[in-house]
This record gives structure tokens, sequence and C-alpha cells, in this order.
């Protein structure tokens, strides 16, 4: 699933996504290691694994100035007018 454009857009900064996972890696440690509750463990495990994937595998890269302003470049074979 893809995030919405409201989610990449506060979501870009790269520490809120890491503040995210480490929280849920946080959280899943204190299910399996201190309760030891399989049902929250696995959970929150998915939710993990959802967030590594979204956040850091399938998150868009950052245009960069260059790549935003670029005028389009003319077809290959046309020398311009009158050719």
């Amino acid at each position: 699933m893809a995030l919405k454009q409201n989610d990449l857009n506060w979501f870009r900064p790269l520490w809120r996504r890491v503040a995210v996972v480490v929280f849920l890696t946080a959280w899943l440690a204190w299910e399996l290691i201190w309760t030891r509750d399989s049902f929250w463990g696995f959970l929150v495990g998915a939710a993990l694994a959802y967030s590594l994937y979204n956040f850091f595998y399938a998150f868009p890269k950052e245009e960069t100035d260059n790549e935003q302003n670029q005028p389009p470049s003319p077809p290959e074979g046309n020398d311009g007018p009158g050719s």
C-alpha cells in the first residue's frame, strides 16, 4: 500500500521515519521480552515490517532543484525548423 501525499510530506524528514521505527522496535522488544504476549508481538512486528518497507525501501527519493526545473529536452533526430 502506497503512502498518500499528505503522509509523504509529513514523513519526508528522515528523523520522523527513524523515530517511528525506533518506537516500534522498542515496543516489539517490550512485548516479546517482558510481557511475552505473542498476539501483540505479532501485531507490532507486522507494523514494524510495514514501516521498514514503506519508510526505507519504497519511500520516494527527494528530487533536487536541477531535476525539478529542467526544461524538457527536444526530440531526437530533429535539428530544428526547416530540417
